[in-house]
C-alpha cells in the first residue's frame, strides 16, 4: 500500500516582526524532521511504501499532480490560529477521494474549540470544570457566568493544542489575578480564552484506538516534585525528564478505572472520534472530569503521552502505528 504522510515541520529560524510579538510556542505541535523520518520509517517496516506530503501549497501540489497514496497518515496540524486548521487537510483529502486516518475535518473542528467540545461532552453526560469563554479579551462580558464558578480558575487559549498558552501563571485565585492573566493571553494570542474552574486532582490521559474504540490504557502524570497546584502545562512538559513521572498502567483504583473508561467512551462518542484519540481528565474524588482530546495525538517515538502510554501497556511504536492504519483500514472497508 502507499501510505501518504501529512505533517508540519518545526522552523528553526528566528521570529521578525510581529512574529517576534507573540507567544513562543507557535511550532509547539509541529514535528522535527526527525520525528517525520522515523514515523516514515516505522510505516515502511511495516511492508508500505510512504511518500512524504506536507500541508499547505506544497501538500495540494502533490496531491493534483499525482499519483495519488492509497491512503494517508494524516498528522498535520495546519497554521494560524483558526479553530479549523486541524481539519483543512482532511477536508482536501475528501474533496480529492483519498482515503486518511483519524476523525474528520467536523470532529477536528469541534475539538480543537475547547469550549464547543466541552458543551457536547457535558451535554452527553460526562462531567466537565464549570467554565466561561472570555471571547474578547473583557471580563465583562461574562461577568454573570464567573459568579457561579467556583475559584481557583484556570485560563488558557480556547483554539490551541499540545499544552500552548497552558502556563503555571494561568492560575487565578480572585478578580484582580483574573483580569492580569487575561490580558497577557489576550495579547499573546489574539483568540478566545477559556476560563474554567481547576480541578485539583489526579492528571490522567486516556489512549483508545479502533472502532468501534479499544481503550488502550490510562496514563497519570505525576510531577516529580510535589508542592503547590500541579499544572501539566508546557513549562513541564518541555522539562518532562526532569519535572514529570508517566504512569502507565496508572495506579488508580478499580472503580475509578471504570469511571474514567466509561467517560472516555462516550466522550468519544459525543465528538464522533475515529480510529484513534487521546483523552484528557482530572479526577477527583471518583470522578473523572473531561479536560480536552487529541485526535491528533503526537506520534514521535520519543516524546507523546500517547506513546509513552502505550509503551507502559507494552505496546511498541511500530505496533501503535500498525494498529492506528489497521483501524482506518478497517472502517473503510466497512
Amino acid at each position: 500500500m502507499r501510505i501518504g504522510l501529512t505533517f508540519n515541520l518545526k522552523t528553526s529560524g528566528a521570529k521578525t516582526g510581529h512574529e517576534a510579538l507573540l507567544a513562543d510556542d507557535l511550532e509547539e505541535e509541529f514535528d522535527s524532521p526527525e520525528t517525520v523520518a522515523a514515523l516514515a520509517d516505522a510505516v515502511r517496516s511495516l511492508g508500505h511504501e510512504v511518500e512524504l506530503l506536507g500541508d499547505g501549497e506544497p501538500l495540494l501540489r502533490r496531491l493534483l499532480d499525482g499519483p495519488r497514496p492509497d491512503l494517508v497518515l494524516n498528522i498535520a496540524e495546519g497554521t494560524g490560529a483558526s479553530r479549523t486548521r486541524e481539519a483543512r487537510v482532511p477536508a482536501v483529502l475528501e474533496m480529492l477521494g483519498i482515503p486518511y486516518t483519524g476523525s474528520d475535518p467536523l470532529t477536528l473542528s469541534v475539538t480543537l474549540d475547547k469550549e464547543c467540545a466541552k458543551r457536547l461532552v457535558h451535554q452527553a453526560g460526562v462531567p466537565t470544570p464549570g467554565w466561561a469563554l472570555v471571547e474578547q479579551g473583557d471580563l465583562a462580558e461574562v461577568n454573570g457566568r464567573l459568579n457561579e464558578l467556583t475559584w481557583p480558575l484556570f485560563v488558557k487559549p480556547a483554539y490551541e493544542g499540545s499544552s500552548k498558552g497552558v502556563l503555571r501563571s494561568g492560575l487565578a485565585h480572585d478578580r484582580p489575578q483574573l483580569a492580569d492573566i487575561v490580558g497577557k493571553l489576550w495579547a499573546l494570542y489574539h483568540q478566545p480564552l477559556l476560563v474554567e474552574e481547576f480541578i485539583d486532582g489526579e492528571e490522567l490521559t486516556v489512549g483508545l484506538v479502533g472502532n468501534p474504540p479499544q481503550i488502550l490504557g490510562v496514563m497519570r502524570i505525576l510531577p516529580k516534585k510535589p508542592g503547590g497546584p500541579f499544572i501539566y502545562g508546557i513549562e513541564v512538559k518541555r522539562d518532562w525528564e526532569q519535572s514529570l513521572v508517566y504512569e502507565s498502567p496508572a495506579k488508580i483504583s478499580a472503580a475509578d478505572e471504570a469511571a474514567v473508561h466509561q467517560a472516555a467512551l462516550a466522550a468519544w462518542r459525543a465528538l464522533g472520534c475515529r480510529d484513534v484519540a487521546r483523552f484528557d481528565f482530572r479526577l477527583r474524588g471518583g470522578v473523572p472530569y473531561f479536560l480536552e482530546v487529541n485526535p491528533l495525538p503526537g506520534l514521535s517515538p520519543q516524546s507523546g503521552d500517547l506513546v509513552f502510554l502505550a509503551r507502559g501497556v507494552g505496546i511498541e511504536h511500530r505496533e501503535l502505528l500498525s494498529r492506528i492504519l489497521a483501524a482506518a483500514a478497517g472502517r473503510l472497508e466497512g
